[in-house]
């Protein structure tokens, strides 16, 4: 615990360190006064935005729980969504991160197994994959039509849109038809780690190969439930949608704040695009998610870099450090230091 207390401390200290930069080069003055003469009014909006995002993505993990058998009370989904969110902006590379964190959340929550846990937000964070393509094609759309040229930023949104739309969806089609493969090789790999540790932590039994393969197991067979259940599949990805609606929302509202006046398309390009940079090994992607956010307004809108960056830092306000606050409060009140103790 303590190595793990560590590397988050160093990650934030190098999250800030990117955040101070970023302040650095744009102007700390400029960004303070365009802070400071922030309208009121729209710092509140973005607040409530931020909640209507919870909610929204906070009920499909709800509707996914219900398809998997293993239903909780919609506040209740609401509020372990928040604390996997805040696994996420705590640990490196983002989702990719915080997912196994967030599945014990779930699990210890709706009183299932960890792999029901697990498929359920990897389904979760599947399906808001889907409408941010979508959202990003579109935007990407229509500031390239009004674009006078293509510039290198305009490059990069481009290519991350391309990732986005063909990579992503290509790789992850790859490892569900050769799922056999993919499970004996995390078989073959994970079993020998396990027994290894074994050796090292005290009165703990590593699992089976055998019991590793169940789970594994159990693990695609929630996931095909999932996908057959076409009214959870489509209530799920209305509900995403909407979060990222929200999300794009509250970057508009904080940039109207400062000032800065933006189209609609700009942020629905960049939104869903600085969302990859979350795959950094920083916590949450902080301090990446912000530099591409900055660079992407720049070139996409007629805004300074000041106003872009102090309106950033609003949005991020809402929708990374206040979900991190709430999310702390109720990852603590579901005990999971205790759910993940071996002597439990």
């Amino acid at each position: 615990m303590d190595g793990n207390r560590m590397a988050t401390v160093v990650g934030f200290a190098a999250a800030l360190a990117v955040l101070a930069g970023l302040v650095w080069l744009v102007g700390i003055g400029e960004t303070l006064d365009a802070l400071t003469t922030a309208d009121p009014g729209a710092l509140l909006a973005v607040a409530g935005i931020a909640i209507l995002w919870l909610v929204s993505w906070g009920l499909a993990l709800w509707t996914v729980l219900q398809a998997l058998g293993a239903p909780v009370a919609p506040h209740t989904a609401v509020l372990v969504f928040v604390a996997a969110v805040f696994s996420n902006n705590v640990t490196p590379f983002g989702q990719a991160g915080g997912e196994p964190v967030s599945a014990l959340l779930i699990s210890t929550a709706a009183d299932t197994e960890y792999e029901t846990g697990l498929a359920a937000i990897a389904t979760v964070d599947t399906v808001h994959f889907l409408p941010s393509v979508g959202y990003a094609i579109i935007g990407f759309t229509f500031v390239a039509a009004g674009a006078v040229q293509l510039t290198r930023n305009l490059a990069f949104a481009a290519g991350a849109v391309a990732v986005l739309a063909v990579g992503i969806p290509v790789a992850a089609v790859l490892g569900w038809r050769h799922r056999g493969r993919v499970q004996a090789a995390v078989i073959r790999g994970v079993a020998p780690v396990l027994a290894a540790l074994s050796n090292i932590v005290p009165r703990w039994s590593p699992p089976s190969a055998a019991s590793i393969e169940e789970r594994i197991e159990g693990f695609f067979s929630a996931i095909e439930r999932i996908a057959t259940d076409r009214r959870t599949v489509f209530q799920t990805f209305g509900l995403s949608a909407f979060g990222w609606v929200c999300l794009s929302a509250s970057l508009w509202t904080s940039l109207y704040a400062v000032g800065a006046s933006v189209p609609v398309e700009v942020v629905l390009l960049v939104v869903p695009v600085g969302s990859i940079a979350s795959v950094v090994p920083l916590p949450g992607g902080s301090g990446a998610i912000e530099t591409v956010l900055v660079t992407l307004l720049v070139s996409t809108a007629p805004v300074s870099a000041a106003l872009a960056t102090s309106a950033v830092l609003i949005h991020r306000v809402g929708s990374y450090l206040l979900p991190t606050i709430i999310g702390g409060g109720v990852a603590a009140a579901l005990g999971v230091d205790r759910a993940a103790s071996p002597e439990e």
